[in-house]
């Protein structure tokens, strides 16, 4: 984990991914954030994704490298995450934590990710539960809501906002 010059925790931007409705999302070099996500970025299932309340789901490179070594093939945005985000500490992404994605955005987490069917490919024997708070607590994807929209790039910095 890195600290920002104030000594909060901070990470970047791996990746960007959307995709035209389910998973895997694709990469992208960069992305406009608005209260309802990437623009580009579609659903399949409106009823369990997207909307203010969950504009954009997180993933941490660092949990994808450790699911890879367990056996499963897993890769960045198969499991339908916008941002892979490295460099941050996994654990302390809880509900409320507030984060700076590059100059211009903040989120803010709203609530842990339930994995479904659709992401049976990417699990051996297609156990998605491996990422469920429920059944594993700190190996979820979180989503958040958008506190202040702009442009993200793939490099750019995150700072767990402490203020």
């Amino acid at each position: 984990m890195m600290l920002s010059s104030n000594g909060a925790p901070s990470g970047r931007i791996f990746q960007i991914n959307t995709s035209s409705g389910g998973v895997p999302k694709l990469p992208q070099p960069q992305g406009e954030i608005n209260a309802l996500g990437i623009l580009g970025d579609e659903h399949r299932d409106t009823e369990h994704h997207g909307g203010v309340e969950r504009a954009l789901c997180l993933f941490a490179l660092e949990r994808i490298l450790a699911l890879q070594a367990e056996g499963h093939p897993i890769y960045p945005g198969a499991i339908g995450e916008n941002l892979t985000l490295v460099g941050l500490d996994w654990s302390v992404m809880v509900l409320g934590v507030r984060l700076r994605l590059g100059k211009e955005v903040l989120v803010e987490i709203t609530r842990y990710t339930a994995p479904c069917s659709n992401l049976t490919d990417y699990f051996i024997d297609g156990d998605f539960s491996r990422v469920s708070q429920k059944a594993h607590p700190g190996w979820s994807r979180v989503y958040v809501r958008v506190l202040q929209p702009g442009s993200i790039r793939v490099g750019d910095p995150v700072e767990v906002v402490t203020d």
